[in-house]
């Protein structure tokens, strides 16, 4: 599966498009606290250990848009956007958000 935050893929031709597809994910409580708490201090450097789970978050999110385009019969899904927002009664969650357009490409 190709995918791209260009509305095109050059040298290729979209052939068809399917419409929008998108994937979430939502990360618990402490882990966003936590990152806060490490983000306080811009220069403190950085977290790896939080790096991580925001990476896997935001790949688990890509997979799950990936699968929806497949079911649609699409190879590819272009104009692909990423957010991060915190949600929860007090901001305890961050939520990984991606859409973008499922299109079959010769």
């Amino acid at each position: 599966m190709l995918m791209t935050t260009t509305p095109s893929v050059e040298g290729r031709r979209i052939v068809a498009y399917y419409g929008v597809v998108s994937g979430e994910t939502i990360i618990g409580a402490n882990v966003v606290r936590d990152f806060m708490a490490g983000v306080r201090d811009f220069f403190g450097g950085r977290s790896g250990a939080y790096e991580e789970v925001l990476q896997k978050a935001k790949d688990t999110a890509l997979e799950e848009m990936a699968e929806a385009a497949e079911s649609l019969g699409a190879n590819a899904v272009v104009g692909i956007d990423i957010d991060y927002e915190t949600v929860g009664a007090s901001g305890s969650m961050l939520m990984v958000a991606c859409s973008g357009t499922a299109v079959r490409i010769e």
